[in-house]
């Protein structure tokens, strides 16, 4: 099923005059109304007539999130505050938050992008729909809320935390779909084992999972420890929000982009070049219908590729692989640039690993190191009955040390622990963790 077949299932020719036309549209309200791309356009000397087709979008500026910040509160809006029904933001922990805004429209645009969201992923009108993303200045929580309620599914508003509340009302109001990070959603399963449930044994029939990096293998354990389809959702606070690009649950073969209000490219980060379909990059979104608060090429950081391919589900939107990981999440170990989802995709192929992990960020001399925490699954460590000093324990720390080195190219330390010694999330699960420094920071 297709919530919007005249929009999802285009031609191309017919996306592409759209778009245009949205796009054209799109930059005489920034030109016109935002003074800060009205300097950036005459600095190149850009006229709005001079975007001929929707290639020349190249000539056009990047946005950077510092833009944002650098013109916070307001200075970026479209839209004066008495049209402006909605503001989010970001917690500004690494700064100043960034602030985001929109109309009565785009909070309509935004409620059908959801609806679109919740039927590629299999719901429907009628069903329960249990909403675990957090509510507030994050975009999460009440973006799935509006669309879920424009579909006409019952939504749950639990927000996250408090997990045992939430399988009772799992158990209770008996849900078809749930919402929330992947990590948190394995914390549910996890918690359901512990109060003796049988975690399949629920009325779960798809969930909706985003707002971190996950891999193939956390997708699978989360389908197998649920019982459900699980499938991916995409997006940022600054372009809108959840839903600029779902999987569909008949392929779970890249998300689909929501073309008619986003264009977008994929660039090389360092040479800021176009790279071709099937290639990773950058993610660049260019909003085409945002009344209060629109980004002409906003540079995401998020690292992904694109395919223009029609989907066996008969949507003809643009699809995004997964996000690989974020340009400021990448890690260096001794020269080596990795994606901390590239570890995680290695470690959940490994049998006698739980699902969890956090990367250390250590000092050796003046090399930047690192040190790998993993834990034991809690059937080999009963088993083992708790001695990590068994061979067996040091044969799965070899293992990992080599299969990381295989897949990653690179030297870690690997440490083994109890099982629940890896902290549980309630949202974003912590990877990173920086102890270079005296007082160890958070990175993701």
């Amino acid at each position: 099923m297709i919530y919007n077949p005249g929009m999802e299932a285009l031609s191309i020719a017919e996306k592409e005059e759209l778009q245009y036309a949205r796009l054209q549209e799109t930059l005489d309200r920034v030109y016109n109304r935002v003074p800060f791309y009205k300097e950036k356009f005459d600095e190149k000397g850009i006229k709005i007539d001079d975007i001929k087709s929707l290639k020349e979008v190249e000539k056009l500026p990047f946005t950077h999130k510092k833009d944002l910040r650098d013109n916070y509160p307001f200075g970026l809006f479209a839209e004066p505050i008495e049209n402006i029904v909605r503001l989010h933001g970001s917690s500004g922990t690494s700064g100043k938050p960034t602030v985001v805004s929109y109309t009565k429209n785009d909070i309509k645009v935004w409620s059908e992008l959801i609806a679109r969201a919740i039927v590629a992923a299999g719901g429907s009108r009628g069903d329960v729909f249990h909403n675990a993303y957090g509510y507030g200045l994050f975009t999460g929580g009440l973006g799935l809320h509006f669309g879920a309620e424009q579909l006409g599914v019952a939504v749950v508003p639990i927000s996250g935390g408090n997990t045992e509340r939430q399988i009772l009302t799992i158990q209770d109001f008996k849900p078809k779909g749930l919402a929330c990070t992947p990590s948190y959603a394995l914390n549910i399963a996890e918690k359901m084992r512990e109060m003796g449930l049988d975690s399949r044994n629920n009325s779960l029939k798809y969930g909706i999972f985003g707002a971190e990096p996950w891999s193939e293998g956390m997708r699978s354990t989360i389908e197998d420890m649920l019982g459900i389809k699980a499938v991916d959702i995409y997006g940022l606070s600054e372009i809108m929000g959840p839903g600029v690009s779902i999987e569909c649950h008949v392929a779970q073969d890249g998300l689909h982009i929501a073309d008619d209000h986003f264009l977008v490219e994929v660039i090389d980060p360092e040479t800021l070049e176009t790279v071709k379909d099937g290639e990773d990059g950058e993610l660049v979104f260019t909003s085409l219908t945002k009344e209060a608060f629109p980004l002409i090429r906003y540079r995401t950081g998020d690292i992904a590729s694109i395919t223009r391919e029609k989907c066996e589900c008969g949507r003809t939107t643009t699809r995004m692989s997964r996000v690989k990981g974020r340009t400021d999440d990448m890690i260096i170990i001794r020269g080596v640039n990795v994606f901390p989802s590239e570890m995680e995709r290695v470690l959940l192929q490994i049998d006698g690993l739980a699902p969890h992990y956090q990367i250390m960020l250590i000092k050796d001399g003046a090399m930047d190191c690192a040190e790998l925490h993993v834990e034991i699954s809690e059937d080999l460590y009963t088993g083992l009955n708790g001695d990590l000093e068994h061979e067996q324990v040091l044969m799965l720390e070899r293992k990992v040390k080599h299969e990381i080195k295989s897949a990653c190219l690179v030297s870690v330390k690997t440490v083994i622990g109890t099982p629940k010694s890896i902290p549980r999330s309630e949202g974003k699960a912590i990877r990173i963790v920086d102890r270079r420094k005296k007082d160890p920071a958070i990175l993701s």
